[in-house]
């Protein structure tokens, strides 16, 4: 299975196009995932226009808001062509996908977040209902887990309790750091921080045998 993420436009979709067609190069892509940061604070409508350039992929586009979308843009998300991933799950093939969208709390007070209690209650959820499924797991979250690709100049600013994933996934794919794109290899879960795509940056991932990433920086 190979899948094009993405994560932090903000609304700025300019380098898109290019990235979907960087994307089949290497052959055919089966799912989209959208780590959030959709927009830049609204309007939620946007959303629609980035759906627009992806659907030449011809596959289905799982996603989930971030910390500077509102919260309303889960009803969008909803009416949309694409997959509300927010606290869901959603089985591909023998691939699990199970969501969790906004952050863990900012310093900058962002249309959503969420108390690190929320998110560790929505994660045992999804954990719980994605294992039913078998197969591989792969977590779409907007930020990163704790001490993992969320280095800032202050620290680490990613979500302790999205941490709590790592060893019981086989893959977290997120963003929210827009200075930390990389991957790395916690427990034998694999986490990527697929950077962000206003400024050409995205990954593709291979799930076969193992997990392949290769970033596509434009």
């Amino acid at each position: 299975m190979r899948l094009l993420t993405i994560s932090d436009p903000h609304g700025d979709y300019v380098h898109v196009p290019l990235i979907v067609r960087e994307a089949e190069r290497g052959g055919s892509i089966d799912a989209t995932l959208i780590a959030g940061d959709i927009t830049n604070f609204g309007p939620d409508e946007l959303t629609y226009e980035l759906l627009d350039l992806l659907e030449p992929l011809g596959c289905p586009m799982l996603a989930i808001p971030g910390n500077c979308d509102q919260r309303s843009i889960l009803t969008t998300l909803d009416a949309s062509k694409a997959v509300n991933l927010d606290g869901a799950v959603h089985t591909i093939e023998n691939v699990t996908f199970a969501g969790i969208g906004g952050s863990n709390p900012t310093p900058f007070d962002t249309p959503f977040e969420r108390s690190e209690e929320e998110i560790k209650a929505m994660l045992d959820d999804i954990l719980i209902r994605a294992d039913k499924g078998g197969g591989t797991i792969v977590l779409l979250s907007h930020a990163p887990p704790k001490n993992t690709l969320d280095r800032i100049p202050g620290g680490n600013a990613g979500s302790d309790a999205l941490a709590r994933a790592i060893g019981k996934v086989d893959l977290i794919v997120c963003g929210h750091i827009h200075e930390d794109q990389g991957e790395m290899t916690r427990q034998g879960t694999e986490i990527v921080n697929v950077g962000q795509v206003s400024q050409g940056r995205s990954a593709v991932i291979t799930i076969d045998e193992g997990i392949e990433v290769q970033f596509n920086n434009i």
